[in-house]
């Protein structure tokens, strides 16, 4: 079988569907990413996920045009042809698409091209469905009807918790009989993200100035990540622990509900955060903090978090749909209140206060990343769902 996964993005899907790609070349299926151009570093990538796991074969990369952010419709109905063109050209028998734009138009594509089988995967609601102001109220009843006619006539969607399903279903996107399967995210590689020593910790009974502990928010520069709420936080904590850390890692956002980064900068020049820019690996910062951080207003499944905790490293996440999914409140991490820089500060100043706690938690999220989240469990559950059976 020949199955196409298709992505918004060469680095995304690299650093998320690899495992699930490797497991499907195992079992003797062709896979052919299909994501923008522009990326050479992410496509060698892709090209060579079977190298050192014993697969033979390799993925091939094509590319089509996509504005990933942009509202154009022009730019839109170009990607619907582009895409229709390629499926006809590529002939797969699997269609597995991906964040909100491929799952659009993909599956759109699909059903023209008369793709045998066409899966989708929710992997966060995103900008499309926050409502708090009039135009983005009209975006999302614009995504409402284009998910609704284009998950019409798919095999399966994919979600990664039960929230945003049950959130497709009051919308009217899911017809009643709609096959809703769920998925980890895209889980974690847990060899990969293997534990790591945390740096020293200070004594629970240090005195405040001395506490440093480093926190860790990694996350592209969007509104909806929390970043506000992160930067307040730190103010609120910043004199009584000069020493604690804030850092922000992660790529800018031009395109709706970005954070920019002026404004990154001013909370930077004001003392508040350490910015680190964009990393193609994330594993020698999560090294280097003790708490990873994520104040996101909703999230699919946070795949940062279960990176994180797989290294040993314990989160403080918003109680909101996604978050609430990973996070065990008091065993592995902490639930803060969404969009109250109060209640992230709390939650922070709680391993201010005692420190052991961050190796205690961090321990608990390796144990439940190898229990739940681990990628090649993941993958097998989503190969076995779309009844892809090995060929070999």
């Amino acid at each position: 079988m020949k199955v196409l996964v298709l992505g918004n993005q060469g680095r995304s899907t690299a650093n998320f569907w690899t495992v699930l790609a490797r497991r499907m070349l195992q079992d003797g299926h062709d896979v052919v990413f299909a994501i923008p151009p522009g990326d050479p570093q992410a496509d060698a990538a892709l090209r060579g996920i079977s190298h050192d796991h014993k697969v033979t074969g390799a993925p091939r990369v094509v590319h089509y045009p996509l504005e990933r952010k942009g509202l154009n419709p022009l730019q839109d109905a170009r990607s619907l042809l582009a895409l229709v063109r390629l499926l006809r050209t590529e002939r797969p028998d699997y269609l597995f698409a991906t964040t909100i734009k491929p799952v659009i138009y993909g599956c759109l594509a699909a059903r023209i091209a008369r793709v045998p089988h066409a899966y989708a995967t929710i992997t966060g609601l995103g900008y499309a469905f926050e409502t708090d102001s009039l135009f983005k109220r009209c975006i999302n009843k614009l995504s409402v009807f284009l998910y609704s006619r284009a998950l019409a006539k798919v095999e399966g969607v994919f979600f990664q918790n039960h929230d945003d399903a049950n959130l497709f279903r009051q919308c009217g996107i899911l017809a009643s009989d709609a096959r809703v399967l769920m998925a980890r995210g895209t889980g974690v590689d847990v060899s990969r993200f293997a534990p790591r020593p945390l740096p020293p910790l200070p004594a629970d009974d240090a005195a405040p100035g001395e506490k440093r502990i480093v926190f860790l928010l990694v996350a592209r520069l969007l509104e909806a990540k929390g970043l506000e709420e992160y930067a307040e936080a730190a103010r609120l904590l910043r004199e009584r622990y000069p020493a604690a850390v804030f850092r922000l890692l992660g790529p800018a956002e031009t395109g709706l509900g970005g954070v920019p980064l002026e404004t990154v900068t001013r909370w930077q020049e004001q003392g508040l955060i350490e910015y680190l820019g964009e990393t193609r690996d994330v594993r020698p910062h999560v090294a280097e903090a003790h708490v990873l951080v994520l104040p996101s207003w909703r999230e699919g499944t946070p795949t940062a978090i279960m990176e994180g905790m797989s290294m040993g490293r314990p989160a403080v996440v918003t109680d909101v749909p996604g978050c609430r999914e990973v996070v065990r409140d008091g065993d592995n991490g902490l639930l803060c209140r969404v969009r109250d820089p109060r209640s992230l500060a709390d939650a922070l100043e709680h391993f201010l206060n005692r420190p052991s706690e961050v190796a205690r938690m961090g321990a608990a999220g390796r144990r439940l990343a190898l229990e739940e989240f681990d990628a090649d469990v993941v993958a097998s559950g989503i190969v076995r769902d779309m009844g892809l059976k090995p060929r070999r």
